[in-house]
C-alpha cells in the first residue's frame, strides 16, 4: 500500500496568480540512517496506483518497533534494506485512513 497526505494545486514560481493542477502530497519521508532527527515532513508527488496497489489517504499512523529499528539502520536489515543508505525513504505500515484509489487487480478493497 501507498499512503500520504495530499493537496491537488501548486503555485508556480511564486506568482499568486497562476497555479498549476499538480497533484503532491505530504510525506514523512528520510534519506538516511540514524536517529528520529533524520525523519522529514517534505511534499512529494501523489503516488500512482500499480495493478496490485490500493492508495490510502491517512488519518493517523504510527511507526513501529520493525520500522524504528529500519529506520536507525541495523546492520543485520541493511542488507536487504539498502547498505549506505534505505531504498524505502517512507515509514508507515501502521496507519488508519480512506481508500482512495485501487489498482486494476485489487478486490479485497475499494473506494468510498
Amino acid at each position: 500500500m501507498q499512503s500520504c497526505r495530499w493537496t491537488v494545486a501548486n503555485q508556480i514560481e511564486n506568482d499568486p496568480i497562476e497555479w498549476e493542477l499538480k497533484e503532491t502530497c505530504e510525506a514523512i519521508v528520510y534519506h538516511k540512517y540514524g536517529s528520529p532527527d533524520v525523519l522529514e515532513l517534505r511534499e512529494i508527488d501523489k503516488p500512482v496506483v500499480k495493478d496490485d496497489e490500493v492508495l490510502v489517504r491517512i488519518h493517523a499512523s504510527s511507526v513501529n518497533p520493525a520500522e524504528w529499528h529500519t529506520m536507525t539502520g541495523l546492520f543485520v536489515a541493511r542488507t536487504q534494506l539498502g547498505l549506505l543508505r534505505p531504498k524505502n525513504t517512507r515509514l508507515g505500515a501502521d496507519f488508519a485512513g480512506v481508500v482512495e484509489a485501487v489498482g486494476s487487480g485489487v478486490t479485497q478493497f475499494q473506494t468510498k
